[in-house]
């Protein structure tokens, strides 16, 4: 039994290595993608990620897509609005805040954006997270690399990349006590639109990572030579 035991923990570990490395690998793919081929490398990716969780039963056991730790980590929502508040009254005073650049209606932006950042904190705790974890690190270890992970796929941009370290860092430990996504997300949310509409979009780049922060820069670049 024990020979058993050892063969099935062997075959999910290399299914678990298997899912991490091709989930992620697809995300890098979309984020240096060019816009031609981003787009269906986007619901590739997506495919690929919600339906090898699907698979595992992943979608709501240990995921943090269930109710457990809701109510209990409401607090982490609160902090977040008090920071994006205190943040928007700053920007005021020093003059870098501007309403979002995004032609759609405020509340359709800010609720799909919410919808992305929990898609965001899935991906981070629910896919990487409880796999790096199944393969045997310790969960110190397992928030590292996974912090890691999240803050890379932020390259090159200087404003999201250090707050990316800094959130993925603290929303993991959070994962480890509570095991809910849904207050993480809309923290996540919270503090990203706040990012949008206090630090100027020459700097954010309409928070755009990979070849999209990159491109930002040639077009801005282009705009000003053809300005001239």
């Amino acid at each position: 039994m024990d020979g058993v035991s050892s063969k099935v923990k062997q075959g999910s570990g290399r299914r678990d290595l298997f899912e991490l490395v091709v989930g992620y690998g697809l995300i890098l793919a979309v984020i240096w993608s060019p816009q031609v081929s981003q787009h269906w490398l986007y619901w590739v990716g997506f495919a690929f990620i919600i339906g090898s969780s699907v698979l595992r039963r992943d979608l709501w056991h240990d995921s943090g897509l269930g109710l457990r730790g809701f109510l209990s980590s409401l607090w982490v929502v609160a902090v977040a609005l008090t920071l994006a508040a205190l943040a928007v009254l700053l920007a005021r005073d020093a003059g870098t805040y501007h309403p979002l650049y995004s032609p759609p209606p405020f509340l359709i932006h800010v609720s799909g954006y919410v919808v992305w950042a929990l898609l965001q904190q899935f991906i981070l705790q629910g896919y990487v997270q409880l796999r790096l974890l199944r393969l045997g690190l310790t969960p110190r270890r397992a928030v590292v690399t996974a912090v890691v992970m999240f803050t890379c796929a932020h390259i090159p941009n200087p404003v999201l990349m250090p707050l990316t370290l800094v959130w993925g860092l603290i929303s993991c430990v959070l994962f480890l006590r509570y095991r809910n996504l849904y207050t993480l997300g809309l923290a996540h949310g919270i503090l990203g639109i706040c990012i949008a509409v206090t630090v100027p979009n020459a700097v954010q780049h309409h928070m755009r990572v990979g070849l999209g922060y990159i491109d930002y820069h040639a077009h801005a670049a282009h705009r000003i030579r053809s300005s001239s």
